[in-house]
Protein backbone atom coordinates (compact mmCIF):
# COMPACT_ATOMS: atom_id res chain seq x y z
CA UNK A 1 0.00 0.00 0.00
CA UNK A 2 2.88 2.35 0.85
CA UNK A 3 4.48 1.65 -2.52
CA UNK A 4 1.21 2.41 -4.28
CA UNK A 5 0.79 5.64 -2.33
CA UNK A 6 4.38 6.59 -3.12
CA UNK A 7 3.92 5.91 -6.82
CA UNK A 8 0.75 8.01 -6.84
CA UNK A 9 2.46 10.91 -5.10
CA UNK A 10 5.28 11.08 -7.65
CA UNK A 11 4.74 13.69 -10.34
CA UNK A 12 4.36 12.34 -13.78
CA UNK A 13 7.34 12.94 -15.99
CA UNK A 14 6.80 15.24 -18.94
CA UNK A 15 7.08 13.28 -22.19
CA UNK A 16 10.05 14.25 -24.26
CA UNK A 17 9.29 16.01 -27.52
CA UNK A 18 9.34 13.79 -30.56
CA UNK A 19 12.43 14.50 -32.60
CA UNK A 20 11.91 14.35 -36.29
CA UNK A 21 14.72 12.88 -38.33
CA UNK A 22 15.99 14.02 -41.73
CA UNK A 23 13.66 11.61 -43.50
CA UNK A 24 10.55 13.06 -41.79
CA UNK A 25 11.63 16.64 -42.55
CA UNK A 26 12.24 15.70 -46.17
CA UNK A 27 8.74 14.20 -46.40
CA UNK A 28 7.27 17.39 -44.92
CA UNK A 29 9.07 19.53 -47.51
CA UNK A 30 7.84 17.28 -50.33
CA UNK A 31 4.29 17.54 -48.98
CA UNK A 32 4.52 21.33 -48.84
CA UNK A 33 5.83 21.32 -52.40
CA UNK A 34 2.73 19.43 -53.58
CA UNK A 35 0.42 21.80 -51.65
CA UNK A 36 2.17 24.94 -52.92
CA UNK A 37 0.39 25.20 -56.34
CA UNK A 38 -3.06 24.98 -54.74
CA UNK A 39 -2.01 27.48 -52.07
CA UNK A 40 -0.78 29.94 -54.73
CA UNK A 41 -4.00 29.54 -56.72
CA UNK A 42 -5.98 30.14 -53.52
CA UNK A 43 -4.04 33.35 -52.88
CA UNK A 44 -4.39 34.50 -56.48
CA UNK A 45 -8.13 33.89 -56.87
CA UNK A 46 -9.27 34.55 -53.29
CA UNK A 47 -7.10 37.25 -51.79
CA UNK A 48 -5.96 38.74 -55.10
CA UNK A 49 -9.41 40.08 -56.14
CA UNK A 50 -10.02 41.30 -52.60
CA UNK A 51 -6.81 43.29 -52.50
CA UNK A 52 -7.44 44.57 -56.04
CA UNK A 53 -10.96 45.67 -55.07
CA UNK A 54 -9.61 47.50 -52.04
CA UNK A 55 -7.04 49.33 -54.16
CA UNK A 56 -9.57 50.19 -56.89
CA UNK A 57 -11.85 51.70 -54.25
CA UNK A 58 -9.36 54.59 -54.01
CA UNK A 59 -9.18 55.15 -57.78
CA UNK A 60 -11.27 56.43 -60.66
CA UNK A 61 -11.15 53.33 -62.86
CA UNK A 62 -13.10 52.52 -65.99
CA UNK A 63 -12.47 49.50 -68.24
CA UNK A 64 -10.36 50.54 -71.22
CA UNK A 65 -9.38 53.86 -69.66
CA UNK A 66 -6.47 55.00 -67.53
CA UNK A 67 -6.57 54.69 -63.74
CA UNK A 68 -6.34 57.76 -61.54
CA UNK A 69 -5.76 57.70 -57.80
CA UNK A 70 -8.51 59.75 -56.13
CA UNK A 71 -7.96 58.99 -52.45
CA UNK A 72 -11.19 59.07 -50.44
CA UNK A 73 -13.27 60.72 -53.17
CA UNK A 74 -15.34 57.59 -53.83
CA UNK A 75 -16.19 57.22 -50.15
CA UNK A 76 -17.02 60.91 -49.81
CA UNK A 77 -19.25 60.62 -52.85
CA UNK A 78 -20.88 57.63 -51.24
CA UNK A 79 -21.71 59.57 -48.08
CA UNK A 80 -23.60 62.15 -50.18
CA UNK A 81 -25.31 59.60 -52.44
CA UNK A 82 -29.02 59.19 -51.54
CA UNK A 83 -29.14 55.96 -53.55
CA UNK A 84 -26.41 54.47 -51.36
CA UNK A 85 -28.33 55.18 -48.16
CA UNK A 86 -31.51 53.82 -49.73
CA UNK A 87 -29.76 50.60 -50.78
CA UNK A 88 -28.18 50.33 -47.35
CA UNK A 89 -31.61 50.60 -45.73
CA UNK A 90 -33.05 47.98 -48.08
CA UNK A 91 -30.18 45.58 -47.29
CA UNK A 92 -30.51 46.00 -43.52
CA UNK A 93 -34.32 45.71 -43.51
CA UNK A 94 -34.17 42.59 -45.65
CA UNK A 95 -31.57 41.04 -43.31
CA UNK A 96 -33.64 41.88 -40.23
CA UNK A 97 -36.61 40.07 -41.78
CA UNK A 98 -34.83 37.12 -43.39
CA UNK A 99 -32.15 36.08 -40.89
CA UNK A 100 -34.26 35.49 -37.72
CA UNK A 101 -37.02 33.72 -39.62
CA UNK A 102 -34.53 31.56 -41.51
CA UNK A 103 -32.95 30.42 -38.25
CA UNK A 104 -36.40 29.86 -36.69
CA UNK A 105 -37.55 27.82 -39.69
CA UNK A 106 -34.30 25.83 -39.62
CA UNK A 107 -34.79 25.07 -35.92
CA UNK A 108 -38.39 23.99 -36.49
CA UNK A 109 -37.42 21.62 -39.31
CA UNK A 110 -34.49 20.23 -37.29
CA UNK A 111 -36.72 19.49 -34.28
CA UNK A 112 -39.38 18.01 -36.56
CA UNK A 113 -37.00 15.56 -38.22
CA UNK A 114 -34.76 14.93 -35.21
CA UNK A 115 -36.34 11.62 -34.23
CA UNK A 116 -36.02 8.70 -36.58
CA UNK A 117 -39.38 7.67 -38.01
CA UNK A 118 -40.62 6.10 -41.19
CA UNK A 119 -39.72 8.44 -44.04
CA UNK A 120 -37.64 10.82 -41.91
CA UNK A 121 -34.71 10.68 -44.34
CA UNK A 122 -37.06 11.44 -47.22
CA UNK A 123 -38.42 14.49 -45.43
CA UNK A 124 -34.89 15.71 -44.68
CA UNK A 125 -33.99 15.38 -48.35
CA UNK A 126 -37.13 17.27 -49.39
CA UNK A 127 -36.44 20.10 -46.93
CA UNK A 128 -32.82 20.33 -48.13
CA UNK A 129 -33.75 20.29 -51.83
CA UNK A 130 -34.22 24.11 -52.15
CA UNK A 131 -30.59 24.63 -51.07
CA UNK A 132 -29.30 22.86 -54.19
CA UNK A 133 -31.99 24.28 -56.48
CA UNK A 134 -30.96 27.10 -58.78
CA UNK A 135 -32.13 30.36 -57.20
CA UNK A 136 -32.52 31.89 -60.66
CA UNK A 137 -34.93 29.13 -61.67
CA UNK A 138 -36.75 29.27 -58.32
CA UNK A 139 -37.09 33.07 -58.57
CA UNK A 140 -38.71 32.70 -61.98
CA UNK A 141 -41.30 30.37 -60.45
CA UNK A 142 -41.86 32.72 -57.52
CA UNK A 143 -42.66 35.57 -59.93
CA UNK A 144 -45.73 33.55 -60.91
CA UNK A 145 -46.49 32.57 -57.31
CA UNK A 146 -46.52 36.22 -56.17
CA UNK A 147 -48.37 37.53 -59.24
CA UNK A 148 -51.88 38.95 -59.00
CA UNK A 149 -53.43 35.69 -60.22
CA UNK A 150 -50.90 33.46 -58.49
CA UNK A 151 -51.39 31.04 -55.59
CA UNK A 152 -50.10 33.50 -52.98
CA UNK A 153 -52.64 36.14 -53.93
CA UNK A 154 -55.34 33.48 -53.86
CA UNK A 155 -54.28 32.48 -50.35
CA UNK A 156 -54.39 36.12 -49.25
CA UNK A 157 -57.93 36.34 -50.67
CA UNK A 158 -59.02 33.32 -48.62
CA UNK A 159 -57.67 35.06 -45.51
CA UNK A 160 -59.64 38.20 -46.27
CA UNK A 161 -56.59 40.21 -47.40
CA UNK A 162 -56.25 42.14 -50.67
CA UNK A 163 -55.39 40.02 -53.68
CA UNK A 164 -52.40 41.81 -55.17
CA UNK A 165 -48.90 41.12 -56.37
CA UNK A 166 -46.46 41.59 -53.50
CA UNK A 167 -43.67 42.26 -55.98
CA UNK A 168 -45.30 45.50 -57.16
CA UNK A 169 -45.99 46.87 -53.68
CA UNK A 170 -43.21 48.92 -52.06
CA UNK A 171 -44.21 47.79 -48.57
CA UNK A 172 -44.52 44.08 -49.40
CA UNK A 173 -41.70 43.45 -51.85
CA UNK A 174 -39.03 42.88 -49.18
CA UNK A 175 -41.19 40.38 -47.20
CA UNK A 176 -41.80 38.57 -50.52
CA UNK A 177 -38.07 38.40 -51.23
CA UNK A 178 -37.45 37.33 -47.63
CA UNK A 179 -39.89 34.43 -48.07
CA UNK A 180 -37.89 33.28 -51.09
CA UNK A 181 -34.67 33.59 -49.09
CA UNK A 182 -36.09 31.66 -46.15
CA UNK A 183 -37.36 28.91 -48.46
CA UNK A 184 -33.98 28.58 -50.16
CA UNK A 185 -31.82 28.67 -46.99
CA UNK A 186 -33.70 26.96 -44.14
CA UNK A 187 -32.73 23.47 -45.37
CA UNK A 188 -29.05 24.29 -44.87
CA UNK A 189 -29.68 25.57 -41.36
CA UNK A 190 -31.76 22.48 -40.62
CA UNK A 191 -28.78 20.28 -41.51
CA UNK A 192 -26.42 22.25 -39.24
CA UNK A 193 -28.80 22.21 -36.26
CA UNK A 194 -29.72 18.58 -36.86
CA UNK A 195 -26.07 17.56 -36.66
CA UNK A 196 -25.74 19.44 -33.39
CA UNK A 197 -28.95 17.96 -32.01
CA UNK A 198 -27.58 14.46 -32.52
CA UNK A 199 -24.83 15.28 -29.99
CA UNK A 200 -27.21 16.37 -27.21
CA UNK A 201 -27.08 13.63 -24.51
CA UNK A 202 -30.42 11.85 -24.35
CA UNK A 203 -29.78 11.09 -20.67
CA UNK A 204 -30.16 14.75 -19.75
CA UNK A 205 -33.53 15.03 -21.45
CA UNK A 206 -34.72 11.76 -19.93
CA UNK A 207 -33.64 12.89 -16.46
CA UNK A 208 -35.45 16.20 -16.92
CA UNK A 209 -38.54 14.31 -18.10
CA UNK A 210 -38.43 12.15 -14.98
CA UNK A 211 -38.27 15.34 -12.90
CA UNK A 212 -41.45 16.61 -14.53
CA UNK A 213 -39.96 19.11 -16.99
CA UNK A 214 -42.20 19.93 -19.93
CA UNK A 215 -41.14 20.13 -23.60
CA UNK A 216 -40.51 23.89 -23.43
CA UNK A 217 -38.46 23.60 -20.24
CA UNK A 218 -36.38 20.76 -21.69
CA UNK A 219 -35.70 22.78 -24.81
CA UNK A 220 -34.88 25.99 -22.91
CA UNK A 221 -32.58 24.56 -20.26
CA UNK A 222 -31.05 21.52 -22.02
CA UNK A 223 -31.32 21.68 -25.81
CA UNK A 224 -30.95 25.43 -26.47
CA UNK A 225 -27.64 25.87 -24.57
CA UNK A 226 -26.20 22.97 -26.55
CA UNK A 227 -27.23 24.67 -29.80
CA UNK A 228 -25.61 28.02 -29.01
CA UNK A 229 -22.47 27.45 -31.16
CA UNK A 230 -24.65 26.34 -34.07
CA UNK A 231 -26.87 29.41 -33.66
CA UNK A 232 -23.80 31.65 -33.76
CA UNK A 233 -22.51 29.93 -36.90
CA UNK A 234 -25.88 30.22 -38.63
CA UNK A 235 -26.29 33.86 -37.61
CA UNK A 236 -22.98 34.79 -39.21
CA UNK A 237 -23.54 32.71 -42.35
CA UNK A 238 -27.12 33.86 -42.92
CA UNK A 239 -26.30 37.51 -42.24
CA UNK A 240 -23.46 37.39 -44.74
CA UNK A 241 -25.73 35.71 -47.26
CA UNK A 242 -28.53 38.25 -46.75
CA UNK A 243 -26.14 41.18 -47.14
CA UNK A 244 -25.19 39.75 -50.53
CA UNK A 245 -28.72 39.31 -51.88
CA UNK A 246 -28.70 39.84 -55.63
CA UNK A 247 -30.03 36.87 -57.66
CA UNK A 248 -33.63 37.06 -56.50
CA UNK A 249 -33.69 40.86 -56.77
CA UNK A 250 -32.24 40.77 -60.27
CA UNK A 251 -34.76 38.22 -61.55
CA UNK A 252 -37.90 39.12 -59.59
CA UNK A 253 -37.93 42.90 -59.19
CA UNK A 254 -34.92 44.53 -60.85
CA UNK A 255 -34.60 46.71 -57.75
CA UNK A 256 -38.16 48.02 -57.98
CA UNK A 257 -40.76 49.16 -57.41
CA UNK A 258 -39.37 52.67 -56.86
CA UNK A 259 -36.05 51.24 -55.59
CA UNK A 260 -37.89 49.49 -52.73
CA UNK A 261 -35.77 46.34 -53.31
CA UNK A 262 -32.62 48.07 -54.59
CA UNK A 263 -30.01 46.33 -52.44
CA UNK A 264 -26.39 47.33 -51.87
CA UNK A 265 -25.05 44.53 -54.08
CA UNK A 266 -27.48 45.53 -56.81
CA UNK A 267 -26.12 49.08 -56.66
CA UNK A 268 -22.60 47.65 -56.83
CA UNK A 269 -23.62 45.68 -59.92
CA UNK A 270 -25.16 48.73 -61.58
CA UNK A 271 -22.16 50.94 -60.83
CA UNK A 272 -19.62 48.41 -62.07
CA UNK A 273 -21.31 46.71 -65.01
CA UNK A 274 -24.01 49.12 -66.15
CA UNK A 275 -22.15 52.41 -65.76
CA UNK A 276 -18.57 51.00 -65.86
CA UNK A 277 -17.69 52.99 -62.73
CA UNK A 278 -15.51 50.28 -61.23
CA UNK A 279 -13.81 52.57 -58.74
CA UNK A 280 -17.11 53.48 -57.08
CA UNK A 281 -18.30 49.86 -57.29
CA UNK A 282 -15.11 48.74 -55.52
CA UNK A 283 -15.70 51.33 -52.80
CA UNK A 284 -19.21 49.93 -52.32
CA UNK A 285 -17.70 46.46 -52.03
CA UNK A 286 -15.31 47.69 -49.32
CA UNK A 287 -18.21 49.15 -47.34
CA UNK A 288 -20.15 45.90 -47.69
CA UNK A 289 -17.13 43.95 -46.40
CA UNK A 290 -16.75 46.26 -43.39
CA UNK A 291 -20.48 45.94 -42.64
CA UNK A 292 -20.25 42.15 -42.70
CA UNK A 293 -17.21 42.07 -40.41
CA UNK A 294 -18.74 44.50 -37.90
CA UNK A 295 -22.01 42.56 -37.71
CA UNK A 296 -20.10 39.28 -37.32
CA UNK A 297 -18.10 40.76 -34.41
CA UNK A 298 -21.29 41.97 -32.74
CA UNK A 299 -22.85 38.53 -33.14
CA UNK A 300 -19.67 37.05 -31.70
CA UNK A 301 -20.04 39.24 -28.62
CA UNK A 302 -23.70 38.37 -28.17
CA UNK A 303 -23.83 34.68 -29.13
CA UNK A 304 -20.31 33.36 -29.29
CA UNK A 305 -18.77 34.21 -25.91
CA UNK A 306 -18.77 30.58 -24.84
CA UNK A 307 -17.41 27.66 -26.77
Amino acid sequence: MAAVAESRSRPRSTPEPVRRGPHARREARVGLLFVLPCFLLFLAFRFGPGVAGLVLGFTDYTIGDSTHFTGLDNFQRMMHDPLFWSSMKVTVVYSVIAVPFTIAASLGLALLTRRAFRGSKLFRSIFFLPVVTSLILASTVFIWIFSTKGPWSGLMGLLGLPEQSWLTDSALVLPALALVGIWSRCGYGMLILLARLQDVPRELEEAALMDGAGPFQRFRYIVAPQLKPAFFFLAVIETTNSFQIFDAVYVMTGGGPANASYSLVYQLYDAGFKYSDLGYASALGCVLFVMTVVVALVQRMVLGKEK
